[in-house]
């Protein structure tokens, strides 16, 4: 099967029957003995943690250290048994997102110092890593990624190709153009680490019960849960599900289908390898990013471990139609090395030596893979007091670092920091077993392409959630992804060059979307909205308890605000436009990615205070088409008989009324800042009132704009967006929110105190509207700014500005540099450019352009 010279089998068959392992390499771990199982058992719990793998331990380590009582961890089998034992204990500060930065900060920082702590050994090698670069682009990629890191407290270089054959001399630099340097980095013995975390729950007063399956979760009227198991049933005030690939069963317990899917990874042990032992220094981590492989030294071997492409590698399909066998716990699967041959034969190109090395072990272990890769973390909407630490791919680089932010939230009643992205309320219905499984498999076999921004994903879609407009737009342009829904990015134009081109640069969709900018600017367009998360808030407490929910006023029947929920600490936890249709009864809209964030908070208020309402998902009944542009209101006069004159129909009024005959509930509001309605109306309507519409318009010269001219629109207009200029690590004063926060008014609303604490002491950073003259690259969000050599703030959101022909971005900076005329720099794909700091906003909303010209003239506007 090898040709000749190539690495070698050794004492290990090449199809092996699943093996009982402690240390799959023979490491560190072998120092700690398994630690006794307690024989105590608790009849009440204030936290019941399922599942003794790394995650799970490391919960129950965090909460009772930070002084919860009464926190049990429950382990069917053995701690470590499952995905932790077998893992490649890999742990690196580098992360593509922002927020999982903090976590796998936390993580390593933690690491460092729980030997000492806890007197247990943990194996724990920080030799540093390093990704490599073979193509231009992963040299722009690099790039990208150190914008971001300028503003984080991690470490991070490009480095040159003599600076890496002198980390890692045995490379083969033939192809080699760059790395990315994260020192710090290495890898952990997981069974040690989690022995380790075991004996800091147990030292600071965690019960840590096992075998202990649990059998039944049954929830109860007051919140708490009764938890069933072979030993008795304890009552409990939360349980949190980290029950890693037999998560779904334990989901299955209480109704829930945890989008999950176990999937089979190999990596390889050699034997001594002569030039590694001779090193005088441990190898750096290798990721080679082309070949789809992470290598590093192993004693005096090395461990590599390639991930398949998504035709390739292993889905354990049987798992996800019958469940995980009842017995499995520390086993393997069969390996299957000519599965990874291509990924084999990469390394050895790279890494010479391995061509004469022997393997003595092949580790084929189940992972767990969400969608798109990432766990699921915090708690669950519809389900009280149920939270989840599930689906980790990278479970020992995130343990010790989601331990912490769970522990945090669970103790102080909301995130520390923002992690959405981590939501397991992104998932719902829509997320079927088949789109998990297609999701995953891309997702695995995707795990090392180029990350480009804007990136779009295309297995499993479209999901049951496409609009009615769906199969009528589809063809004409590019669609993105948003909570399962199908959304226009951008509409193709004649003769110019169609479908998906990601970039670093300006590419194919820049002109097009240009020409969309104008069509609202000077015209009239339309566009889907129906991604929109909706719901109906009715009862007799409804008004009680938006007044104690959002901090802006409730608007009066028949009128619309954007209003803003925080958290105690005074941070933005969401924005929502609220309309009150009749009296007591609201409809209230939120993002895509934000539908059930936002639900589960304001349902947990409500039962939490008492309030009698009733509040109804609608967000899959109604569909919504923007319409915006000068000559909106004429295009929509001719389809009503109801008065759209700006004295009759004001900005942000709402009234219900008929489009041609189809019922809708009209809003004077758009996100472009221009003349618009949002129209509301049922989904199955959505086709045949966009038809109407677009008829209705042609003399007007009506035609489509998607998201990416709405996102340049909104930013030259100066409106935020939740999720980049604010958050929960942000204030709404910060941000430059204070006009819809009234701290006057008589209900105490959720971060009230906070708030008037953070007026009182002063801001020390605020958001401002950057300009900047760019060449072929834009700011998209998260770039480091410079000021003194120093990194002073980043951006959050940019785009380029058709009307001025220059950049635009949001940022935050210091206060003593937030001052108009102010000049910074903009890190962009490695380079600085010069940006000002404007008055906002670039362009005037129209209702406001409107009042300037009937005070005074055009002179004014």
């Amino acid at each position: 099967m090898f040709r000749p010279g190539a690495l070698r089998l050794r004492g290990f068959p090449l199809r092996g029957s699943p093996g009982r392992l402690r240390s799959v390499c023979g490491r560190e771990g072998e120092e700690n003995p398994p630690l006794p199982a307690e024989t105590r058992w608790k009849d009440r719990a204030e936290t019941v943690i399922i599942g003794g793998g790394c995650v799970g331990v490391s919960l129950a380590y965090h909460l009772a250290k930070a002084g919860m009582k009464d926190v049990v961890l429950l382990e069917k089998s053995e701690l470590t048994a499952g995905s932790t034992w077998h893992a490649a204990g890999l742990t690196t500060y580098f992360h593509p997102g922002i927020n999982l930065k903090k976590i796998h900060y936390d993580s390593i920082k933690l690491y460092e110092k729980l030997e000492e702590e806890t007197g247990q050994v943990v194996g724990f090698h920080q030799p540093g890593s390093i990704r490599i670069a073979t193509t231009p682009v992963r040299v722009d990629e690099f790039k990208y990624q150190m914008t971001r890191a300028g503003w984080h407290a991690t470490e991070q270089y490009i480095i040159e190709p003599e600076k890496i054959q002198e980390m890692f001399p045995l490379l083969n630099m033939n192809k080699i153009l760059a790395g990315l340097y994260n020192p710090g980095d290495g890898h952990i013995d997981p069974y040690s680490l989690t022995m380790a975390l075991a004996a800091g729950a147990r030292k600071y007063g965690a019960l840590l019960k096992y075998p202990a399956p649990v059998t039944s979760l049954k929830p109860r009227s007051d919140g708490t849960w009764d938890v069933e198991t072979p030993q008795g049933s304890m009552r409990a005030n939360r349980i949190v599900n980290a029950a890693g690939f037999w998560a779904r069963e334990v989901g299955k317990m209480i109704g829930l289908e945890h989008p999950l899917i176990p999937v089979q990874h190999q990596y390889v042990v050699t034997s001594t390898i002569p030039e590694v032992k001779a090193l005088k220094r441990e190898l750096p981590v290798l990721r080679d990013l082309e070949g789809s492989y992470y290598l590093r030294q192993e004693r005096d071997g090395l461990l590599f471990g390639p991930y398949e492409s998504q035709e390739k590698m292993k889905v354990q399909d049987s798992w996800v139609t019958s469940g995980v066998p009842p017995g499995f716990g520390k086993e393997l699967f069969e390996s299957d090395l000519d599965r990874i041959m291509e990924h084999v034969e990469a390394a050895m190109e790279m890494v010479p030596v391995l061509k004469k090395a022997d393997i003595i072990n092949i580790v084929n272990g189940p992972i767990t893979y969400s969608p798109d890769i990432l766990p699921m973390v915090g708690p669950h909407q519809g389900v009280r007091n149920y939270w989840v630490a599930i689906g980790f791919g990278y479970g020992i680089i995130h343990a010790g670092g989601v331990g912490k932010y769970l522990s945090d939230w669970i103790l102080h009643g909301e995130p520390p920091f923002d992690l959405i992205e981590l939501d397991p309320n992104r998932y719902g219905k829509w997320t079927t077993t088949q789109y998990t499984e297609a999701k995953a498999r891309e997702s695995y076999g995707f795990n090392n392409i180029v990350g480009y921004p804007k990136e779009e994903r295309f297995a499993g879609r479209p999901t049951q959630r496409v609009s009615g407009l769906y199969e009528t737009l589809e063809s004409k342009c590019s669609m993105g992804f948003h909570a399962g829904w199908e959304q226009p990015h951008w509409f193709y134009q004649p003769g110019q060059d169609t479908g998906y081109r990601p970039s670093f640069r300006r590419t194919n969709w820049f002109d097009p979307v240009g020409s969309e900018y104008k069509q609202v600017m000077q015209r009239v367009g339309v566009i889907d909205l129906s991604p929109f998360g909706k719901f109906n808030i009715k009862g007799q407490d409804s008004i009680r308890l938006l007044d104690h929910l959002f901090a802006n006023v409730i608007p009066k029947v028949g009128f619309t605000n954007i209003s803003h929920m925080l958290t105690p600490k005074g941070q933005v936890y969401a924005e929502l436009t609220v309309s009150h249709q009749s009296p007591g009864e609201f409809l209230l809209i939120t993002g895509s990615g934000s539908e059930l964030h936002d639900l589960r908070w304001i349902e947990e208020e409500a039962v939490k205070g008492g309030y009698d309402v009733e509040i109804k998902n609608i967000t899959d009944e109604l569909g919504v088409l923007g319409v915006a542009g000068p000559h909106a209101r004429k295009v929509l006069q001719k389809l009503t008989s109801e008065d759209l004159s700006d004295d009759v129909f004001k900005f942000l009024q709402t009234k219900s009324l008929k489009v041609s005959n189809i019922p809708v509930s009209a809003i004077r509001i758009s996100y472009t800042g221009e003349l618009g309605w949002e129209l509301y109306h049922r989904r199955e309507d959505s086709a045949a009132l966009y038809d109407i519409i677009m008829n209705a318009g042609q003399k007007e010269g009506i035609d489509n704009f998607g998201t990416y001219a709405m996102n340049a629109l909104r930013l030259e207009k100066a409106f935020r967006a939740w999720g980049s200029e604010m958050n929960c690590d942000t204030n709404p004063l910060e941000a430059g929110l204070g006009y819809f926060v009234k701290l006057n008014k008589p209900a105490d609303f959720i971060g009230k105190q906070a708030l008037k604490q953070i007026k009182a002491k002063g801001l020390k950073r605020r958001l401002v509207c950057l300009t900047l003259a760019t060449d072929d690259v834009d700011p998209e969000g998260n770039e480091s700014i410079w000021y003194d050599d120093k990194v002073v703030g980043n951006t959050t959101s940019g785009s380029y500005s058709y009307s001025i022909q220059k950049s635009l971005a949001f940022a935050y900076v210091p206060v003593e540099l937030s001052k108009v005329g102010q000049e910074v720099e903009v890190e962009l794909l490695g380079k600085n450019y010069s940006a000002t700091v404007i008055q906002e906003p670039l362009v005037l909303t129209e209702p406001i352009r409107n009042q300037l010209q009937k005070k005074g003239g055009k002179d004014k506007i």
